[in-house]
């Protein structure tokens, strides 16, 4: 045998294989979706922290280098209001590291910017017309979202519940990602805010292919083919690999962060909300161990992380990744170091003939 058990995302997205590379913002860019959509699978462009300049520019450098469908990524969270006796708190809480650094605790720092999916970024989805759409913390408004449709997108999200995925059936999702709290980065938990009781991808995947009729998208801690042949499993149609995506060479990030990546553990990630004001998989570092994993100091998202600007540039600058957020799922030591292009090819490849066994 060497089809998949289930071909609905290929049909419905357009792609010869069932893997969607998760947009990781500040990590990913043309480069990595290029080549993941050129090996067959989905590339994905995180937009939460591109302007809309920014987001045009690596779109242009993705359409000149490959005509396969790509996903535009869009954060959809609240933006936060300003509390200045809690950002306050927080800089008081960081003074120590400040002064330990040699830097000015009173210094003027940087606004931490992630923007949410608003009527510009609409305007732009309508005038670039991505095949893919995907959102994280829900959705956009119900007016924004009928535009997006309009331009014949497929719209998916993340659910970290089964509440969730319904929600976001009912709301028009084209499929759903169902984020297991395995999962690095931030958690796409939108209907409640309680991180204690987040479902893991095994027990949230059947839970969720059982509740919805759309096809679902099993991700978190997910980095090889056994992997992916027990998300097909327990009912998912394809997968969403994050975390075994950052050791490629196309991920731009930071010689501590791959050194941190290359050195990660199973025991060694937590759920977070001190490097940027919501709970995400971090592997534990300084900060993660000293101040939090879960600080009530920590400002609303994404305003926690301009605190950090200055600390993590200075510790980054002395080879230490002390105060950098080091997103990761928990199985991050079952990566493979390879072009994205290739390791998309092999895990497909892996994954199909352990099918053929079955």
């Amino acid at each position: 045998m060497n089809t998949w058990p289930d071909n609905r995302i290929q049909q419905l997205l357009g792609i010869d294989i069932p893997i969607i590379q998760a947009p990781m913002a500040g990590s990913v860019f043309s480069e990595m979706a290029i080549a993941v959509s050129e090996a067959g699978g989905l590339g994905s462009l995180p937009c939460a922290l591109l302007s809309p300049e920014q987001i045009r520019s690596e779109l242009q450098l993705i359409r000149q280098q490959t005509s396969r469908p790509i996903n535009l990524n869009f954060f959809c969270h609240q933006a936060p209001q300003a509390d200045p006796d809690r950002e306050n708190e927080w800089r008081n809480r960081l003074a120590p590291y400040y002064r330990e650094l040699e830097l000015d605790p009173q210094m003027m720092i940087p606004t931490a910017s992630r923007s949410p999916f608003d009527a510009i970024l609409c305007d732009l989805v309508a005038e670039e017309r991505p095949e893919v759409v995907s959102f994280h913390f829900g959705l956009p408004d119900p007016t924004l979202l009928t535009r997006v449709k309009a331009t014949g997108a497929k719209i998916i999200s993340s659910a970290t519940t089964v509440d969730e995925a319904r929600w976001l059936e009912a709301a028009g999702c084209d499929a759903i990602i169902a984020q297991g709290a395995e999962a690095g980065g931030h958690r796409g938990i939108f209907l409640s805010d309680d991180i204690a009781t987040q479902v893991g991808t095994m027990a949230l995947v059947p839970q969720v292919v059982d509740a919805v009729k759309v096809p679902v998208i099993a991700a978190g801690g997910i980095a090889d083919a056994r992997g992916i042949v027990a998300a097909f499993a327990l009912g998912a149609s394809a997968v969403q690999l994050g975390t075994a995506y950052l050791f490629c060479p196309e991920a731009r990030i930071s010689p501590v962060y791959r050194q941190a990546l290359r050195t990660a553990k199973d025991s060694n990630t937590a759920l977070t909300n001190v490097l940027t004001g919501r709970p995400a998989r971090s592997i534990v570092n300084r900060l993660v161990r000293e101040v939090g994993p879960l600080s009530a100091l920590a400002p609303e998202f994404p305003l926690a992380g301009g605190a950090l600007t200055p600390l993590r540039a200075k510790a980054e600058s002395k080879n230490s990744a002390d105060f950098s957020p080091l997103w990761s799922g928990q199985a991050a030591r079952l990566s493979q170091e390879l072009p994205a292009g290739e390791l998309t090819k092999r895990l497909a490849q892996e994954a199909l003939a352990r099918f053929g066994s079955h």
